[in-house]
């Protein structure tokens, strides 16, 4: 047996990537051979493949809900923005060329080609695929060439669940607004609908339930809750929250600079949940706050990124925190400013040209077509603690500072430390993961009674509870009949 059902939503962030994640799970836990499947993502939160590519974040934590390693054929396409009009594609796992929106619009055919191709090769191996969409389906100035959405439901003919958030407000709007602007054809393809994070008395919402499946005769599927402090790794923006306190009495203040091209801030996610952390993640107009720890983040435009935080005048901050005794980590792209020099003479991220780094670790970095990719893992120079993460860069960092390593991996040290401790660099990603490596950082940064939570586990239990509120609160055997 092999079925497609494809997760389409009245917008972003409408719940497309829970719902796949949830389903999933669901499936995984009856037996079933499930695999998570989204054609187009664009994304600058990406997770490393087992076969050494680079796909969505959402897609890996939907391969971990299947119980399987994320393979670059679960997001066949990625797209990466580099500004506010262009972006890295992604293809198969390899970053493949820069385009504006108008030159890929041009190159769709050849993407949903590759689309195809995954898709076709994921059929032959597993029983169930379930796909996620993109934004919207009704966005009419990008039907055309559509790959993302009801272009290809109606290329592999599979039907389509619609998701809304109710938590936004209007959502018979947004439903009945989106089924209006589709085509015949698309518009029968659609089985019925999802209403997503619901706050209140189910009784208060029933009427306007039945005169949905009324108005379009199709079925609601079910009411899914808004599921207080569920967390799954985010498929790319952060949300609206930007501070995270601590509960404990014994605590720590880490800041993280928002950067308006910020990668993989993911990273954060354990520190987020940690009840001794209070996490605040710096906007754009405010100074850095008082703190122990201040994290420079990754970056997708690391020389326009480290010049936003000169005009921020957040290099000044950073400098004075040091002054006071303060600690500085800075990850991927973060540690890259740390160094004198940041080279991009291809001009593989902006312009070609140069940029003076922070000047705070004695290295130089040049960026390179070639982009790292790959899972690793070893032990911190800090307490020898075990460490697993994954590096996404293009750069290779050069200089007397890398002789003071901060991670010693199976492949190579990396990374670098301060001859005074006070700063800390690496590629490495998911430094915070593995609870004793969490431990020793934090300890580092002045925490002394520390104990972190452990955040793989923590990340099953959520996947495992989203998956009961589904069985809980869906029809899911009519939603899985089809």
């Amino acid at each position: 047996m092999n079925d497609t059902l494809m997760i389409q939503g009245t917008g972003s962030d409408a719940g497309k990537s829970t719902l796949v994640a949830g389903l999933c799970r669901v499936l995984h836990r009856r037996g079933v051979a499930v695999v998570p499947f989204k054609p187009q993502n664009m994304a600058l939160n990406s997770a490393v493949t087992v076969d050494g590519g680079e796909i969505g974040r959402a897609q890996a934590v939907q391969a971990q809900a299947c119980g399987l390693e994320p393979h670059t054929d679960m997001n066949p396409v990625l797209l990466k923005p580099s500004s506010d009009t262009g972006a890295q594609v992604i293809i198969h796992g390899r970053a493949l060329t820069d385009l504006d929106a108008v030159a890929y619009h041009r190159y769709k055919p050849r993407a949903m080609a590759a689309v195809l191709e995954s898709y076709a090769r994921l059929r032959t191996q597993y029983g169930v695929i379930m796909v996620e969409g993109a934004g919207s389906p009704a966005e009419i100035n990008l039907r055309d060439r559509d790959i993302a959405n009801m272009g290809f439901a109606e290329e592999v003919d599979c039907p389509v669940v619609l998701v809304a958030d109710i938590d936004k407000g209007g959502v018979f709007a947004q439903i009945v607004g989106t089924l209006e602007l589709l085509s015949d054809s698309e518009r029968a393809r659609v089985r019925g609908f999802v209403i997503n994070r619901f706050r209140g008395d189910l009784a208060l919402l029933q009427p306007g339930l039945d005169w949905l499946e009324q108005r379009t005769g199709k079925q609601v599927f079910g009411v899914l809750p808004y599921l207080h402090d569920l967390h799954l790794e985010a498929e790319d923006g952060l949300g609206g929250r930007l501070h995270w306190q601590a509960d404990a009495a014994d605590r720590i203040t880490v800041s993280v600079p928002l950067l308006p091209r910020i990668s993989n801030h993911t990273d954060f996610d354990a520190l987020r949940l940690h009840p001794q952390v209070e996490l605040h993640f710096v906007a754009p107009g405010e100074t850095l706050p008082p703190s122990d720890l201040i994290i420079l983040p990754g970056s997708k435009s690391v020389r326009d990124d480290l010049a936003f935080l000169r005009r921020q005048q957040w290099d000044a901050q950073l400098l004075r925190h040091l002054r006071y005794g303060g600690k500085v980590l800075g990850i991927c792209g973060g540690f890259q400013m740390l160094g004198s020099e940041i080279r991009d003479p291809r001009g593989i991220e902006s312009a070609p040209g140069s940029s003076a780094g922070l000047g705070l670790l004695d290295m130089h970095t040049e960026l390179f077509a070639d982009k790292q990719l790959q899972r690793v893992q070893g032990r911190l120079a800090l307490d020898d603690a075990k460490v697993t993460g994954y590096e996404i860069h293009c750069g290779l960092s050069t200089g007397p500072a890398l002789q003071r390593p901060a991670v010693h991996l199976a492949g190579g040290d990396d990374g670098a430390v301060s001859a005074d401790g006070q700063i800390i660099g690496t590629y490495l990603h998911g430094l915070f993961d593995q609870p004793a490596a969490c431990d020793a950082l934090l300890r580092w940064a002045g925490l002394h009674n520390v104990c972190s939570p452990d955040y793989p586990t923590l990340r099953e239990s959520q996947l495992d509870r989203l998956a009961d509120a589904m069985e809980q609160h869906l029809d899911l055997a009519a939603l899985l009949s089809m």
